[in-house]
């Protein structure tokens, strides 16, 4: 997979609400009502991870989850990343 340019990662972030870009990668934060709300939502995060074979890192804080994502391989962000946000985001 081929890494995005400057004009491809803003015209994927305009497509991508809520995701910011973060250095080589692209970044969103969630809040939930409490810890084992945020679990399962890291869990379902986890199943979608697995079905597109591209991993995000993922931070939990109590009730916060931020989730980062970049494709290492291409050494920057690709549309692997903005396809696996948008489907973190779909549900």
């Amino acid at each position: 997979m081929s890494r995005l340019d400057d004009a491809g990662i803003a015209h994927a972030l305009r497509q991508t609400p809520g995701w910011e870009r973060a250095g080589a990668g692209i970044t969103r934060t969630y809040r939930f009502e409490d810890f084992l709300a945020a679990l399962a939502f890291v869990n379902r995060v986890g199943e979608v991870a697995e079905r597109a074979g591209h991993h995000p890192d993922i931070d939990i804080r109590y009730n916060v989850v931020t989730l980062a994502l970049t494709t290492h391989d291409a050494g920057g962000l690709s549309p692997k990343d903005f396809e696996l946000a948008r489907a973190i985001d779909a549900g």
